[in-house]
């Protein structure tokens, strides 16, 4: 599984996590600064190599960061 998924799925399905406080920051082309957040509740599934959400299919290889009640448990930039 990969790590996107991973955190992804824990923050949805374990109790002690409110997944509307999940940011997902994904590379969008033309949106300002090519960047473009999805708010958990927005997020209707977590697929294997994608989020379905209300608006879009979003790749995971596009995701960038991923935040929980403002703490940062993925970015791309630091975890290479």
């Amino acid at each position: 599984m990969n790590k996107i998924r991973e955190i992804l799925n824990e923050l949805k399905w374990q109790e002690k996590y409110d997944f509307n406080q999940v940011e997902v920051w994904y590379v969008h082309r033309g949106a300002t600064n090519d960047t473009k957040i999805v708010n958990g509740e927005d997020i209707i599934a977590v697929e294997k190599t994608f989020l379905q959400t209300n608006d879009a299919l979003i790749p995971h290889h596009r995701i960038f960061k991923i935040v929980y009640a403002e703490q940062i448990l993925f970015d791309r930039n630091k975890d290479t």
